[in-house]
């Protein structure tokens, strides 16, 4: 199979092609598409994976290049990697033997700058805007690559100076030779001269184009940036010119409708002027919100091609005019309710958002034998294994379910998809988040007393609000409703079934998860995979998801499967990977997620599909020829001494903090909890099991009752003596039980 020759690479050029490698003894070489670009080498069985499968890299700027002979030769990267290629002829290996030399001198320059400049990089300030650092540090990067180039200029004006003079002097002294044996020597003399004034020359001259093709490529780049950082002077100019309207006219409209003595006519006017500026500081910062929210969904647009995904970001974006038409709208509002209500300005007295604990006690250094406790508990459920503090964290799971809302910006967006299928990949991708905080939390969330509830508002900050309640002793169940100012709600009721199989521990969520719209009445719902917890006995615990997870859209019947890979230690591929597909009512893939459930997912849009190869096990694979794949997703940073304090994220942190109003029931009152967080675990050890011997007795005394209401009028009396010492008997048995009794709450 001929393929056409691609021209001579040049440095910086991404160079692909067709290239044999070698594979084992049994295939031999096989032919596969290869990709050089940015210092990197890959390789794919063919072009159409390059959206989505790699099957290998190797970094060239620590990689050895080896010619074998007229055809083959070796890339080798210390050991570690080492691919044996072949290519179609003499001619097209030096093509690529060329290429990868020019690349891997790249790489190894590139590298070299950045340990160079390394230390330099905390002192250059951030820019302001969405992606300032970026911008910074490519300009800063192309100010070294310039600068570079300028001493080369000044290196080479120099050296031919120095030659051209040299070169001067030998033809002077050629044309004083009338004659002579020495005529030879000094023409050679000259010659070599000659030749060392045209290769400085020559340099020189490669230098000049390079800083020219610089100067070329990055001209139009910073006149668009200039441009740009204008527009937003003049914008931002213009949104400060609105802003003190509004502050003059609310002004005008608090003094014309307060009305106070002339004694506490100057406390007032101070009092007023203070309400005001921080009205105004209010309104500022809701502007700068509202204009950075409309500018997010143009980060994930899937494809700018498509003239009405431009059509929707163009529109997204320039909304500052209808911004100003509606305050004003809001400001002769305010007048006239100002007008209308002479005693109440309550609408100007905005409260300041509180600001939350960013650190916990940390946690102490206990040692328990583990194996004493779990001995006997080997295939019973983990919510009737009674285990003290020291392996609990100090959180309740309603808690840790409201955790689930950690990502909202993914569902906020969402709310603003016009397509639904976008819309089922943020969905997707906020099914994935919810993971992302179990990767380092090997600790047993608190098991809720009956009827114990947690509030999460964060409507001032977020705009959500969150309320979970343990509706079910046995079994375990705890319902999770959420609502949002920007359009969505989201609804859950989990139990969970845990099996405990010596060395590790199986946590089987179930029930269901609902997720609604209002803009679109899309109804989204979903199901959680399989937790397991590993090294439970021997070794350092790790956790791990695996299973598959259906999210269906029920009013379009869009479809999203995701799939978690259970880590193996002879999977070659990465740890913790979760893998979907977006597919319309008829069955058609239109999006694909990858990525890993403790970091980040990313999608891209499908242009093409088409049937592969065989798999492992005789299935035919699907090939999906994707666009370029955007990040839709991507862990926080935990916070600093987040392994001292249990690896909480910063939302877990302030999920236990004390606030007044709460309700009695809310799971910050709990003291088992409360002791445990200031770490004097002895205490939260004790009041923990007297918690669990009070919620043993109501739970007896619930059945008692329903067996008197079940049993008849005659028998109530014989049923109640036999309950009485029923009663006795289970008192007898918790007193004398063994370790493994069956506890409410862990």
């Amino acid at each position: 199979m001929s393929e056409s020759k691609p021209p001579t690479p040049t440095p910086g050029d991404t160079y692909k092609g067709w290239l044999f490698k070698w594979t084992n003894y049994i295939k031999g070489y096989q032919r596969r598409w290869f990709v050089l670009s940015n210092g990197l080498l890959s390789y794919y069985r063919t072009q159409a994976e390059m959206g989505h499968t790699c099957r290998g890299t190797i970094n060239l700027a620590t990689a050895n290049i080896a010619v074998e002979d007229s055809c083959s030769f070796v890339i080798s990267n210390g050991g570690a990697q080492t691919y044996h290629l072949k290519a179609s002829s003499e001619v097209e290996r030096q093509r690529w033997i060329t290429a990868l030399e020019l690349a891997k001198a790249k790489a190894v320059r590139m590298q070299a700058e950045s340990d160079d400049s390394g230390d330099d990089c905390p002192s250059v300030p951030p820019t302001s805007g969405q992606g300032g650092g970026c911008r910074n540090s490519e300009v800063q990067s192309t100010l070294r690559t310039m600068t570079s180039k300028v001493e080369d200029l000044s290196t080479c004006n120099d050296l031919i100076v120095k030659h051209g003079s040299a070169l001067q002097r030998s033809l002077s002294e050629l044309e004083g030779i009338r004659g002579g044996g020495d005529m030879g020597d000094k023409i050679r003399q000259v010659t070599e001269r000659a030749t060392l004034f045209r290769i400085t020359s020559n340099a020189m001259i490669n230098a000049c184009r390079d800083f020219l093709s610089l100067a070329q490529n990055h001209n139009k780049r910073w006149q668009k940036a200039l441009q740009t950082e204008r527009d937003q002077r003049i914008r931002l100019e213009e949104t400060l010119e609105q802003l003190a309207k509004q502050h003059n006219h609310l002004e005008r409209a608090f003094r014309g409708a307060t009305v106070l003595p002339p004694s506490f006519s100057n406390p007032a006017l101070g009092n007023k002027t203070g309400v005001s500026g921080k009205g105004d500081a209010s309104d500022e910062d809701d502007d700068n919100e509202f204009f950075d929210a409309m500018e997010d969904p143009a980060e994930f647009i899937t494809v700018p091609a498509d003239p009405k995904y431009h059509r929707r970001s163009g529109s997204n974006v320039s909304g500052l005019s209808s911004e100003t038409g509606m305050d004003d709208q809001s400001v002769n509002f305010d007048e006239q309710s100002l007008a209308s209500n002479l005693e109440s300005p309550q609408p100007l007295e905005l409260e300041p958002v509180r600001q939350r604990r960013t650190r916990i006690p940390d946690k102490p250094n206990y040692y328990l034998n583990l194996w004493s406790i779990m001995k006997n508990c080997i295939g019973k459920e983990l919510s009737k294994i009674p285990m003290p503090v020291n392996f609990n964290e100090p959180i309740s799971m309603l808690q840790r379910l409201s955790e689930d809302l950690e990502y909202y910006e993914l569902l906020d967006k969402a709310a603003k998809c016009q397509s639904s299928l976008e819309q089922m990949c943020y969905v997707a991708a906020f099914t994935v988040s919810s993971y992302s905080t179990t990767v380092h939390r090997t600790g047993k969330p608190f098991n809720p007393l009956l009827g114990e509830t947690f509030e999460l508002d964060r409507q001032k900050e977020c705009g959500y609000r969150s309320l979970c309640e343990q509706v079910s002793h046995h079994p375990p169940a705890a319902a999770h409703h959420a609502m949002s100012e920007k359009g969505w709600s989201l609804r859950q009721e989990i139990t969970l079934a845990s099996k405990f199989r010596g060395k590790y521990l199986s946590i089987m969520p179930l029930g269901s998860i609902q997720c609604i719209f209002e803009k679109t009445n899309n109804h989204y719902s979903w199901k959680k995979v399989t937790t397991t917890v590993h090294n439970i006995i021997v070794g350092k615990l790790w956790i791990d998801q695996s299973g598959e997870i259906d999210v269906v859209n029920h009013r379009t019947g869009d479809r999203c499967h995701l799939k978690f890979a259970p880590y193996s230690y002879f999977s070659r591929d990465v740890p913790r990977k979760v893998t979907g597909v977006v597919t319309d009512q008829e069955g058609k893939a239109h999006y694909v997620l990858s990525g890993t459930w403790d970091e980040k997912m990313e999608f891209s849009r499908i242009m093409q599909s088409s049937k592969g190869e065989n798999g492992t096990e005789g299935k035919q694979r699907t090939v999906y020829q994707t666009l370029k794949a955007k990040e839709i997703w991507r862990k926080n940073p935990l916070p600093d001494g987040a392994e001292n304090m249990y690896y909480f994220s910063s939302l877990a942190l302030t999920l236990n903090e004390p606030e007044e109003g709460v309700a009695p029931t809310d799971s910050r009152r709990r003291p088992d909890q409360r002791l445990m967080e200031d770490g004097r675990w002895d205490e939260a050890n004790a009041e923990k099991q007297r918690l669990e011997e009070k919620q043993r007795i109501a739970r007896r005394e619930r059945e008692r009752e329903a067996v008197k209401a079940a049993s008849s009028p005659e028998e109530a009396d014989a049923q109640e003596t036999g309950t009485e010492a029923t009663e006795v008997s289970d008192e007898t048995d918790t007193e004398d039980s063994p370790p493994h009794t069956p506890v409410a709450c862990k």
